[in-house]
């Protein structure tokens, strides 16, 4: 007998569950690229980009994944040589920096662990000991998906105003953008990237580098700028090639072109950000009942530094990777693994896992997500609390619809 015949469902923290709409809509011929109903589609899609970010300025549209636009960031804003400053809570905010080292920046890191946010104190005192300006850039990732941790980057733009320090205020919010507040104008957020593939619900293959004229003006200073990282004619395209710097990815801007209608026209990104924060607090409260009789633990403990999109969990090695296996298996449920958590080749890379609750979710998949869980740590013999999925629906329930 196998319980996991049917729709496989993947909880992981991206590339997250697509809607059918956004697949029927990709699933068409191949349009004209040059005039028509293309090049109309995306200019519309421009502001609906912005609406997302709750931003008045540039968008670049980039054919690439969060690496690229990574590297598509720094390109147009930092010369080789120069100075910027990462803030690592997690794996993600080592990997921007390890991009930007192999591009020939010069990289500082305040790293702050694996369970923790940002001290911001420390942050303003280290901008104001660089008094020559040396540092061009402060790079920050809004939710490692590795950690699951959730920086406050209003917070870190007010630390730097208040050092008096010039750089530029670049955030990743890829596994953030269409699941947690993020208010870009209003946070003086310089840079912002993300990608297409998490709370945007469309294949990967798309992201995205918003900038404002502070770093518009940054780019100017810059010395080499390859044609296809190059954010100008991207932003502001005299022909629709520009936007691509070549040919367009067709069917991911009709893919897209849905996904923003149901996410800023249907239910409205503040409808979004609300319908996110409620089922996090939904298997959160599983996840603290779980872990009252039992290993299970959240990464981050304190509430109000949790991911809306993305919940990171320890319980010891073996049991991360068997109760992983056990829900693939017999389930027909993917959950996220331990990523950047352990060494893979270390033992303790199995005791943890990931729950992804990112864009096309809604109670009932939350739901039966966490009645597999559930289901695993008894089928395991896993040691666990009980009364979870009855603190689940009581969250769900009382939430106000």
């Amino acid at each position: 007998m196998n319980l996991s015949s049917g729709r496989h469902y993947l909880a992981i923290p991206g590339p997250s569950v697509m809607p059918e709409r956004v697949l029927q809509a990709m699933h068409r011929p191949a349009p004209n690229i040059y005039t028509g109903e293309l090049v109309e589609m995306v200019a519309g899609m421009v502001p609906d980009l912005k609406a997302v970010a709750r931003t008045e300025h540039k968008v670049a549209i980039y054919i690439a994944n969060g690496h690229g636009v990574w590297e598509a960031a720094l390109a147009n804003v930092v010369n080789r040589g120069e100075k910027v400053l990462v803030l690592a809570t997690g794996r993600f905010g080592h990997g921007w920096g390890e991009m930007a080292q192999a591009m020939g920046i010069n990289v500082e890191v305040m790293d702050y662990g694996k369970r923790a946010t940002f001290d911001l104190e420390a942050v303003e005192a280290r901008l104001r000991a660089d008094a020559t300006g040396e540092i061009r850039a402060v790079l920050a990732v809004q939710v490692d998906t590795s950690t699951s941790v959730r920086n406050d980057i209003a917070a870190l733009r007010k630390a730097m105003d208040a050092a008096g320090h010039p750089a530029l205020l670049m955030a990743d919010c890829m596994a953030s953008l269409g699941c947690d507040l993020f208010e870009m104008d209003a946070w003086g957020v310089d840079v912002m990237l993300a990608g297409c593939q998490k709370g945007l619900m469309t294949p990967p293959g798309m992201a995205f580098v918003y900038f404002n004229e502070k770093a518009a003006e940054a780019r100017k200073r810059v010395e080499i700028v390859s044609s296809y990282w190059d954010w100008t004619k991207r932003a502001d395209p005299a022909e629709f090639y520009q936007y691509f710097c070549g040919t367009a990815p067709t069917h991911h801007l009709y893919g897209l072109r849905e996904a923003l209608t149901m996410i800023v026209h249907e239910e409205g990104i503040e409808e979004v950000w609300k319908r996110h924060a409620v089922l996090s607090r939904a298997i959160w409260a599983a996840l603290e009942h779980w872990g009252q009789d039992g290993p299970m633990e959240m990464n981050i403990a304190d509430p109000a530094l949790r991911s809306h999109s993305v919940t990171a969990v320890r319980m010891g090695t073996p049991s991360g990777t068997d109760l992983r296996n056990w829900m693939s298996q017999n389930a027909g449920v993917t959950l996220g693994i331990g990523l950047g958590m352990a060494d893979p080749k270390d033992p303790a890379w199995h005791g943890f896992f990931r729950i992804g609750h990112m864009g096309h979710v809604n109670s009932q998949m939350v739901l039966g997500v966490l009645g597999s869980i559930e289901t695993g740590l008894r089928a395991l013999n896993i040691p666990h609390g009980k009364g979870a999925l009855e603190a689940a629906t009581r969250v769900l329930a009382e939430a106000q619809i």
